[in-house]
């Protein structure tokens, strides 16, 4: 049910139908809920994948990002969230479909044009996880108050831990603690620097990885033998037509040369046939 927020003609929130109604930035906004009964096309697969794994990043750390993304959507009917999903759909996704993964050395969690880090690094440490960056030996007196926002990022229990204001970007080093139960787990960690009112933002650097499981390089199985008989080609050769073995025929004729009633003779001459 849709409710009325301002007369008939004023926008109304909620659902009426297929219509859904709210509130973006300050401006009334009215939606349309589709369904369709096609199946999605390898394409519309490959982009319902990228969003999961993209949201799947993005959602356990949603203060940070509203921060990190809020400066460049000031002014703007643009939403923060939306900025990060769009930045880093495009940016920090690998892989084909079924196999689209995060690339979380690409990834952004802020953006802004403040002086972003330099040469981070991160380690484990009694206390939690400690980060280092170089401190520039020229670095102007404007940037020495600039705040560090960091972040730790645990891909495989989906959470994460955030400090939105660390140490000075002078100091050149901060501890974080973490759960104790998540010390041994796959770490994804960033860095970023936020000016003294808040008025500026850096780009986000990813500081480094921990943990992460080692994959063995199996190498590739030698092909399976067939299991077909092998056919050798026998040699085309002109038959040879089997010659009929020579049979002797034997003919004879006979001739009579005297005959009488009281002794009758008979004598018979034999032929060879002729070859």
């Amino acid at each position: 049910m849709g409710k009325l927020n301002n007369g008939l003609f004023g926008g109304f929130s909620g659902r009426v139908g297929n219509l859904v109604g709210y509130i973006l930035n300050g401006k009334p906004i009215v939606r349309v809920i589709g369904h369709s009964d096609k199946p999605l096309s390898p394409a519309r697969k490959a982009n319902c994948q990228k969003m999961t794994v993209i949201n799947e990043f993005l959602r356990p750390h949603l203060n940070f990002i509203r921060t990190g993304f809020r400066l460049i959507t000031v002014g703007t009917d643009r939403n923060f969230y939306n900025e990060a999903v769009s930045y880093n759909k495009k940016h920090a996704v690998q892989g084909v479909y079924p196999n689209i993964t995060m690339d979380y050395t690409k990834a952004l969690v802020s953006m802004g044009n403040l002086l972003p880090a330099a040469k981070t690094e991160i380690s484990n440490h009694e206390h939690g996880i400690e980060f280092k960056w170089e401190v520039p030996a020229d670095l102007l007196w404007e940037h020495r108050n600039d705040r560090a926002m960091l972040l730790i990022h645990f891909p495989d229990a989906k959470v994460s831990t955030a400090v939105m204001s660390g140490s000075r970007r002078h100091e050149g080093r901060e501890v974080v603690a973490i759960d104790p139960s998540l010390a041994g787990s796959r770490i994804e960690a960033y860095i970023s620097f936020i000016n003294e009112d808040a008025t500026e933002i850096s780009n986000s650097v990813h500081a480094g990885s921990l943990n992460h499981t080692e994959i063995e390089n199996l190498q590739t199985p030698p092909p399976e033998k067939s299991t077909k008989p092998v056919v050798q080609q026998k040699t085309k050769t002109t038959p040879i037509a089997p010659q009929k073995p020579t049979q002797q025929h034997k003919s004879f004729r006979w001739t009579s040369s005297q005959f009488n009633s009281s002794a009758p003779l008979y004598n018979y001459t034999f032929s060879a046939p002729p070859s």
